[in-house]
């Protein structure tokens, strides 16, 4: 059982914009998605409720992208409530922020590439074409799990 309530993906981006400062959209995407693997194995839950979906680029947040599309540099976000995390929470996107944070997206990008979760849920789907197959939680939680 998860210590807190997983809140929306919306919150979890204004928070790591608020902390960040400007980034890119692709950024924002792979900070999301370590703080929903890292929350999996730290915090014994998920972070936030929205799905993460493989595409080609890397791992995405289907609710997010709906709210950025067209955006390349994100300087804030209009949704969400930074304050709803809790401090298990906000402990888990700092320390990532800390780790990933001062990565390149396209190094980021790269990373996910390599790893299993991506990987296994872009099984048969050529490089570079659309999918939205799901990142399991399940399968997120047992690779980092592992690490």
């Amino acid at each position: 059982m998860p210590a807190t309530k997983p809140v929306s993906a919306h919150d979890v981006a204004r928070f790591i914009l608020q902390r960040s400062g400007p980034i890119t959209a692709m950024k924002l995407q792979k900070l999301l998605y370590y703080s929903q693997a890292w929350s999996l194995v730290w915090d014994e839950g998920p972070l936030f409720v929205e799905r993460i979906e493989a595409w080609a680029n890397g791992p995405v947040v289907p609710a997010l992208y709906a709210v950025h599309r067209g955006h390349f540099m994100l300087q804030d976000w209009p949704r969400g409530n930074p304050d709803a995390l809790a401090p298990a929470q906000v402990e888990t996107v700092q320390t990532v922020l800390g780790f990933y944070g001062p990565k390149p997206p396209q190094w980021l990008s790269d990373l996910t590439h390599g790893e299993d979760p991506w990987r296994d849920a872009r099984a048969g789907i050529p490089d570079g074409d659309r999918g939205s197959q799901e990142i399991s939680l399940a399968a997120m939680a047992e690779y980092y799990g592992s690490l």
